[in-house]
């Protein structure tokens, strides 16, 4: 194992303590112990290849932008829907925008969306169809970050990057005990993880660390006797795995407010907008709101699309995004004429076409529960 040593200053401390006796060992044997139980126990997933295969950039990248802040269980589905959909880089870039968010409904995080439609078009019109190879070049597509550039670059192409998912960050806190606690030792964890990465089989060893992470070192319960690197764990000889990672008290998430509105107009048809392309939910339909406050308005009919006699439905709907929860009063009236722009006037039977986000879909549900109308939904 390859110690790091800092000078401990006032402004920081040393991360990785004498906690533990020293581990007598080095990345090399790491590594390719590692990669000798990654040979027997690695998972099948669909967007892996055989072993001794190398797995298309294409799947690489989806099935990474997917899995960011998703379970692997959940993903596979839609990993397999898209890929039946487009096969490949050039069908996904030709798509609407609206196709490919219709179909990432369920998988939350819709910027991601957006992101690889933007990506897809990007490597056909600057690459010709073809991924880079490289971190840099793959850093300059939209929606690829760090960790999805060092992964593609690893498993499609077999360089020497590094990426460091929630997985890696708690096998390299636990086997180093590093004392610096979440988001703040991101760079140390980083910085022992690339000091690890072999120079041959870098993509394995990669995907390695993820399912060792994923299967062995879990959070709560780590199966230390199954993990090939046990002897060289300082967290295990302290006793300690469940302390690692440390992590900073988490902040309370704020509450926000809001007004919606269910409009009805006399043909059957329901009234939605479609969000702004960039930001939260960018380009996904809703039920036209009041804007988003620390409180409810005062007087939320004031934001309602259109003069009507609206009505407060019983109850309030809440959604949870990741930095805030969201509550919502729903309001509902009938219309003669539908005001607006006629396209996004819609009849219940073509709601399952829209790109419906989770929080629209719960608003639906609660209209439906307060018996306003029969509707044979699948949302």
């Amino acid at each position: 194992m390859v110690e790091v040593c800092r000078p401990v200053t006032s402004q920081r401390r040393e991360v990785l303590r004498p906690l533990a006796p020293p581990i007598s060992t080095t990345s090399e044997p790491l590594s390719r112990s590692l990669l000798a139980w990654y040979d027997s126990h690695r998972r099948e997933l669909p967007w892996r290849a055989p072993p001794g295969g190398r797995t298309a950039p294409y799947r690489v990248w989806l099935s990474e932008i997917m899995l960011q802040q998703t379970t692997v269980a959940t993903v596979i589905p839609y990993f397999r829907h898209f890929l039946t959909r487009w096969p490949d880089v050039a069908g996904l870039a030709a798509a609407d925008l609206d196709e490919v968010l219709h179909a990432w409904q369920g998988l939350g995080y819709y910027a991601r969306a957006r992101n690889l439609h933007k990506c897809a078009g990007e490597v056909v019109r600057r690459f010709g169809g073809e991924f880079p190879d490289n971190e840099e070049e793959l850093r300059t597509l939209p929606g690829i970050g760090a960790y999805t550039a060092a992964a593609v670059a690893a498993i499609a192409f077999d360089r020497p990057a590094t990426p460091v998912d929630g997985n890696v960050e708690r096998v390299m806190a636990r086997i180093h005990a590093v004392e610096t606690p979440l988001p703040q030792a991101k760079p140390d964890l980083k910085a022992l993880a690339a000091a690890l990465t072999p120079q041959r089989r870098a993509g394995d060893y990669a995907q390695a660390v993820m399912d060792l992470g994923a299967t062995v070192c879990t959070p709560r319960t780590p199966q230390c006797g199954r993990c090939p690197w046990t002897t060289a764990c300082r967290a295990l000889a302290l006793g300690k795995t469940g302390d690692y990672p440390r992590r900073s008290p988490k902040k309370e998430r704020p509450t926000r407010y809001a007004a919606a509105f269910w409009a009805v107009s006399s043909a059957g048809r329901v009234l939605f907008r479609r969000r702004p392309e960039e930001g939260m939910l960018g380009g996904m339909m809703e039920l036209p709101s009041s804007p988003w406050r620390d409180a409810m308005p005062s007087d939320p009919i004031a934001a309602a699309p259109f003069a009507a006699d609206w009505r407060r439905l019983p109850g309030e709907v809440e959604h949870g995004f990741t930095h805030f929860r969201i509550v919502f009063e729903l309001y509902v009236a009938e219309t003669i004429e539908e005001s607006g722009a006629p396209d996004i006037w819609r009849r219940p039977s073509e709601f399952f076409s829209l790109a419906l986000p989770t929080m629209t879909k719960k608003l639906i549900r609660h209209v439906i529960s307060n018996n306003q109308y029969t509707l044979k939904l699948s949302i």
